[in-house]
């Protein structure tokens, strides 16, 4: 779960955060690399005033820069269309959940149940040692080690429904159904933001996602319904 003061990515609780995450990194790792290789080239002729001034092209180097970064390139492009693929890939699911954004709330419904839904608004009241302004009075209870299928849309403005420990963040536009898919390795909660200006309340329409075992998501339901 999210903690203050983390200047790096929460904590991943499905298979496609985790490989957000290792591409971040592999990424990363590159762009040193190459920082520091031009650091030491910039160093190297600022200091070395023995090269040659009059020098004015030299088709070795003009091959070398030219292919170098193609390469680099290639390294960074496949790794990086692996995962769009995987981020668009949908599997078959166990449940679907049916997710609408409202100035400035988000409303739930769970369709494979019957007419289970309900609204979620943000926690007023933080008394009760919850996180300030990220709890919400009716949470989003899922089944973990389950494939759900998440089918998301708004009312009035477009939002966006993001919740980094999953590594799911989309749109919610009026008119437009927008679907993923996901995954929970472990149960948990798993905090969440509207990730598109909204409008005034834009910042106070948090997400909270509870994930349970199966017999947990099952006692939840007889619980509701």
């Amino acid at each position: 779960m999210a903690t203050w003061g983390d200047l790096l990515f929460q904590d991943s609780v499905s298979p496609l955060m985790e490989q957000l995450i290792f591409f971040h990194d592999h990424a990363l790792l590159i762009l040193l690399l190459i920082t520091s290789l031009v650091i030491y080239v910039i160093y190297v002729l600022a200091t070395n005033m023995m090269l040659n001034r009059f020098l004015l092209e030299g088709q070795e180097i003009e091959m070398v820069w030219t292919v170098f970064p193609a390469v680099i390139l290639v390294f960074i492009a496949f790794p990086s269309l692996r995962l769009l693929y995987l981020l668009d890939e949908v599997s078959s699911s166990a449940l679907t959940l049916k997710v609408l954004g409202h100035q400035w709330y988000w409303s739930y419904e769970y369709s494979d149940f019957g007419q289970l839904e309900f609204d979620s608004y943000m926690k007023v009241d933080d008394s009760g040692g919850d996180f300030r302004l990220l709890d919400v009075d009716n949470r989003v209870v899922l089944p973990a080690g389950c494939m759900i299928r998440s089918l998301i849309s708004s009312v009035d403005v477009i939002h966006s429904w993001a919740v980094p420990g999953l590594g799911v963040k989309l749109d919610a536009v009026p008119g437009r159904l927008n679907q993923s898919s996901f995954f929970f390795e472990r149960g948990g909660l798993w905090y969440g933001q509207c990730s598109e200006i909204c409008g005034a309340n834009h910042s106070f329409m948090p997400i909270v996602v509870e994930s349970v075992t199966v017999s947990g998501f099952l006692d939840w339901l007889k619980a509701v319904l």
